[in-house]
């Protein structure tokens, strides 16, 4: 069983920053591919970004390109999303998601496991 837990949100002005953790407790075969997603009010849950553990090929939502960045440490089973340059657009609880198969998906309903989220809130 994988246990995910975000950490790193947080309240920040318009073009700062903020790094996103999610600690993963699980096994290798439940977080081949790792992804963040976040979830404003009133609205559906959406893509930002995604990374297979295995290789650490990336895929960007297009409203991140440029200013967010995932990486991971294989080490620490940590996966992290790097937040530059934020919009207050960004505002919005952001969950990690890990999936048993190494293929990158940009879908929700691909993700079986799922962090608790953690608030970022980009003021103006």
């Amino acid at each position: 069983q994988v246990q995910l837990v975000e950490s790193g949100g947080g309240l920040v002005q318009a073009g700062g920053s903020l790094r996103l953790s999610c600690a993963d407790s699980g096994r290798t075969f439940n977080r081949l591919t790792m992804g963040w997603f976040r979830q404003s009010p009133g609205k559906e849950r959406e893509f930002v970004a995604a990374i297979s553990w295995i290789g650490g090929r990336t895929y960007y939502a297009d409203s991140v390109k440029g200013r967010f960045t995932i990486s991971r440490d294989n080490a620490k089973n940590t996966l992290y999303l790097q937040m530059n340059s934020l919009k207050p657009e960004d505002t919005a609880v952001y969950y990690c998601a890990a999936r048993s198969d190494n293929r990158i998906s940009i879908y929700t309903k691909d993700y079986g496991s799922w962090g608790q989220g953690t608030q970022v809130t980009v003021s103006s």
